[in-house]
């Protein structure tokens, strides 16, 4: 099998990502396959090229304060396309009190500030690497 895809993405209306593109970085670093979708994405166009990408993975960045609207929307549409066996995993800024309801809704974890890159990395060879090999 080869290469583990992710596909990172910072959906709505969030200009900042720097933070995505350490993670993007760190993970394309470790040897993983990443691909960036930029700024200002929507639900449907993550999910469309996460399928169209054929990722086995789609981390989410947001900061927005809209994650309870945003990771549903995602996980959601995964499972009306057959794709919910995409891992999705997230972080940005995110009070801990919503942390239980994303992991209800479909998400893997979300990583909180602070979080170093080295976890990450973990997280994707011990939940993705593993599942898909």
């Amino acid at each position: 099998m080869g290469k583990v895809r992710i596909l990172i993405a910072k959906p709505g209306l969030d200009g900042h990502d720097r933070g995505a593109k350490v993670v993007a970085r760190s993970l394309r670093d470790a040897g993983f396959e990443v691909i960036y979708t930029g700024l200002r994405q929507t639900p449907e166009a993550i999910v469309n090229t996460a399928i169209q990408e054929d990722v086995d993975a789609i981390g989410i960045s947001i900061l927005s304060g809209a994650h309870n609207t945003v990771f549903p929307a995602i996980t959601g549409l995964l499972k009306e396309k057959g794709a919910s066996d995409i891992v999705v995993f997230g972080g940005g800024v995110i009070p801990d009190e919503d942390i239980p309801f994303l992991l209800e809704s479909g998400v893997a974890i979300i990583f909180t500030p602070g979080t170093s890159t080295e976890d990450v990395i973990k997280f994707v060879n011990e939940k993705i690497t593993a599942k898909i090999h």
